[in-house]
């Protein structure tokens, strides 16, 4: 007999071999219906997994992230059955489960494949649903498995056979269908209810564009139909609020092929919302303590070296800058971190000089692959608004907490209310991955661990996902169609204070070697943008607009009296424009509602008059007649309260 601990630690007896789904059944025939696999000694495994000894279990519905991960890559595998029917000899790549779906990289060969082919793929995949067809698992030795997909022709799956090690190789079929995977999946087909396929991409083969373009297919699938047609109304939704769509009615920013893919170009109205949230953050930094620095946007390549960027980032980072000196190699600078370690080493420090917290919006540059490059949040020259700390190891824990208090604010100030703060730890099983000695890596957890401890922050925690020098808290917010983006980061680091020897006196006149935090609260500029926009839906808040006000003149005869109007706003910091174009004030009305502006001005004889306005806000019409000094406190209060949120 063997004990099973479930999540409300409850304790119960079984004969050894027991599955999970076995278990599900003893505890309810519901939860028999619903679960999808299991958690046994936090690994996921399938229904059917026989539980060889004590263990603690959790059983996977829909309610869980990872019970949707294995319903999604099984239909993954449904897919690529389908697939393999209607398109005898196509060659499979890969086939995961992703944040919302799955995706499948195949290799058509002769075929031509778009979204046209779907619904036939559809239907022959719901075919095979109602065929409650089993995912069968198959333990394989390296020389069959290779000479199994040898024998079909599937060139990538042995590829990828030739990686793994002998023993660790598993198959999983699904009817005529066998594929090459770890697993776990479903145990049949049977809970796979609603299924649609949403658009092809191209994908180098594992990422390299010196080899083959695989076509990419996207897809979701539910438990439930009603699931998907709600989904699919936040697809809609996610495409109307779509940054790069918005950026261009907007006119907030373009790119060029003739500057360069990934490189975006900010136009004016961009680059004042730009500057209004640097210097909100500028301000928040200084009554923090912050000083602002500019550094280059090169560095000699021995910087890099010395950092350790060179070696984990050289393949992604733009060729070497050579010059007509024989030897000097010059790298665009893939992280402001380096130049900061350099500005902290300019003159001797003590001990009574730290905390010190210098703080640069520096613009760096990374060689993303081009079939990677996706609006403003995947480029290749973006701005980060970063900072590093230096401090002693009994500073470290109070830094790290103001760095929270900061990020928090930002959040609240701009409606950000959904996050999770998760916890970056370095994988203990691939040591090798990250620089840094053992003891140095535990101080930095436990600090980070700690410091959210105290702050209560909502937290999760991902071996695994720590950068290369030290462990991070990442905070991954929730947009208003309830996607999840990572902003925020602080990272903890006892390593590149120790690669370029930073030092300072402490108060026993010994030598010691300061702890680096680095953070950024937006994360980059372009990203945070991007993700703004969506999530508002470019109704930004009125402090950070970039056009708060838009004065329309019923026709021609008015506009002095709209640029009078104009003038008094401006001289009370209200950004103002008019719309001196001789179309009808309905047509004005309707493209001023379209541009976002959040009020609009209406004047006309009778305001003339009067001296007052007509006032229209976006989203809630007329706010009838007022003299422009209560349009003006208005505007003021309104922002007051949007950046003092209580």
């Amino acid at each position: 007999m063997i004990h099973i601990t479930l999540p409300d630690n409850s304790v119960r007896e079984y004969e050894k071999g027991i599955t999970p789904y076995q278990i599900a059944l003893d505890i309810s025939e519901g939860l028999a219906r619903n679960v999808l696999a299991a958690k046994v000694n936090d690994k996921v495994v399938a229904l059917n997994y026989e539980i060889p000894e004590d263990a603690n279990i959790v059983l996977l519905t829909w309610a869980q992230e990872e019970g949707k991960a294995v319903f999604w890559h099984s239909t993954a595998h449904l897919m690529a059955a389908a697939i393999a029917e209607l398109y005898p000899g196509v060659k499979f790549g890969i086939g995961p489960s992703i944040e919302n779906g799955f995706y499948y990289d195949i290799d058509f060969m002769d075929y031509t494949i778009s979204s046209d082919d779907f619904p036939a793929i559809e239907a022959k995949m719901q075919a095979l649903v109602s065929e409650k067809i089993q995912f069968v698992r198959k333990e394989v030795s390296k020389k069959d498995a290779l000479d199994f997909f040898n024998e079909k022709g599937e060139v990538y799956k042995v590829e990828l056979i030739n990686d793994l090690e002998d023993g660790t190789i598993s198959f999983y079929s699904s009817g005529q269908f066998t594929d090459l995977c770890r697993g776990p999946h479903l145990f049949n087909t049977a809970p796979i209810k609603a299924i649609k396929l949403l658009n092809t991409a191209g994908a180098y083969w594992r990422g390299d564009e010196k080899r083959k373009q695989l076509t990419r297919i996207y897809g979701i699938a539910f438990p439930k139909k009603k699931e998907l047609d709600e989904y699919l109304v936040l697809l809609e939704e996610a495409k109307r609020r779509d940054h790069r769509k918005l950026g261009k009615e907007m006119e907030l920013f373009t790119f060029s092929q003739k500057v360069g893919a990934g490189l975006p170009i900010w136009l004016p109205k961009g680059t004042a919302l730009r500057e209004r949230l640097e210097n909100f953050l500028k301000k928040v930094q200084k009554s923090y303590g912050y000083q602002q620095v500019m550094c280059p946007h090169i560095g000699n390549v021995e910087l890099y070296k010395t950092s350790g960027h060179y070696q984990k980032y050289g393949a992604d980072s733009f060729r070497p800058i050579t010059t007509p000196q024989e030897g000097e190699e010059f790298f665009l600078k893939p992280m402001n971190c380096p130049h900061h370690c350099e500005i902290y080493a300019f003159k001797p420090r003590s001990y009574k000089d730290l905390p010190l917290r210098i703080a640069e919006f520096g613009t760096v540059y990374r060689y993303e692959q081009s079939g990677e490059l996706h609006g403003l949040t995947r480029v290749r020259g973006f701005t980060q608004d970063d900072a590093h700390l230096f401090c002693t190891p009994d500073q470290i824990k109070a830094e790290f907490c103001k760095v929270i208090d900061i990020i928090l604010y930002i959040f609240k100030t701009l409606d950000f209310k959904d996050y999770t703060a998760q916890v970056s730890l370095r994988d203990p099983a691939n040591k090798e991955k990250y620089i840094g000695s053992d003891e140095n890596w535990a101080k930095a957890e436990s600090a980070i661990i700690e410091a959210a401890a105290e702050m209560g922050l909502n937290t999760v925690v991902e071996l695994g996902e720590a950068a290369f020098y030290g462990p991070k808290l990442d905070f991954m917010v929730k947009d208003a169609l309830g996607r999840k983006w990572q902003l925020g980061t602080v990272q903890v680091d006892y390593n590149l204070p120790e690669r370029f020897g930073l030092e300072y006196t402490d108060s026993d006149q010994q030598k010691k070697r300061p702890v680096m935090i680095h953070r950024a609260p937006f994360g980059s500029m372009e990203r945070f943008v991007a993700v703004l926009l969506e999530h508002t839906a470019g109704n930004f808040p009125l402090w950070l607009t970039p056009d708060q006000v838009i004065i329309l003149p019923i026709s021609d005869k008015y506009r002095d009296y709209a640029y009078l109007v104009k003038k008094v706003l401006e001289e009370n910091d209200i950004r103002a424009t008019i719309d001196e174009r001789s179309e009808k004030a309905g047509r004005k009305i309707r493209d001023a509602e379209v541009s976002k502006v959040p009020f609009m001005i209406i004047v006309g004889e009778k305001e003339e008059i009067e001296q007052t306005i007509s006032v229209r806000e976006h989203g809630a019409g007329d706010q009838g007649s007022m003299p422009v000094a209560d349009f003006v406190r208005l505007i003021q209060d309104k922002i007051n309260q949007e950046l003092h949120k209580e």
